[in-house]
């Protein structure tokens, strides 16, 4: 794991209390609600990582919601990057997390850092599940990619494609020479909690 100096930090309380109330306020919100498919419990991880700290993070190319085509080389230099692997659009726990990142954005944005969320369905797909994500309906800040086709070979050049062929619940922190610093294959049926990542990206920018 990330090692990380000792004690926490009294800021990060209020980004997890954000964060916490956010994410079940979008839960509760009827319409959206309604249209999130419920998912039985799955077997927590299901797939072996291959990839670890400090292992140059693979290159790829992905279509975002936006139109636009995205490329990690592309922040080489300049950004930090954190990716988000999520299973699929529209399940609960997806649903629950990147909605959180969009009051967490400050988060990002101090320490230097872009984040590209990636999953396995296609571009209509994420358009639209995207774009109940805020009250505006104008989705979230961070760019959405989709690995539909070739089918999941980014998660695979991860090493977190599971054996149905979607994601695991992943996230990978990779610094501005493109090495992997921070690593996180979560138990697929719950969330991430913020405060790590905000801990991992903190001693990051502290170098």
């Amino acid at each position: 794991m990330f090692k990380r100096k000792n004690g926490h930090s009294l800021r990060f309380i209020p980004i997890l209390m954000c964060f916490g109330i956010f994410t079940q306020a979008v839960a509760q919100e009827s319409p959206y609600k309604e249209n999130i498919y419920p998912t039985a419990k799955l077997k927590p991880t299901d797939s072996v990582l291959k990839l670890k700290i400090g292992d140059p993070a693979p290159d790829f190319v992905l279509p975002s919601v936006n139109g636009e085509t995205v490329s990690l080389s592309q922040f080489k230099g300049h950004k930090n990057v954190v990716i988000s692997f999520v299973p699929a659009a529209w399940t609960p726990v997806c649903s629950g997390q990147w909605p959180g990142y969009n009051l967490a954005k400050f988060l990002f944005d101090k320490n230097d850092t872009v984040l590209l969320g990636i999953t396995v369905d296609n571009i209509p797909t994420l358009y639209s599940w995207t774009r109940q994500m805020s009250v505006e309906g104008n989705g979230v800040w961070f760019s959405v990619l989709s690995d539909f086709w070739p089918h999941g070979a980014v998660a695979e050049k991860y090493t977190v494609l599971r054996s149905d062929g979607t994601s695991e619940r992943a996230l990978f922190v990779i610094d501005k020479k493109g090495i992997i610093r921070y690593i996180d294959v979560h138990d697929i049926n719950e969330r991430p909690g913020l405060e790590e990542l905000a801990k991992a990206l903190e001693e990051l920018s502290a170098g």
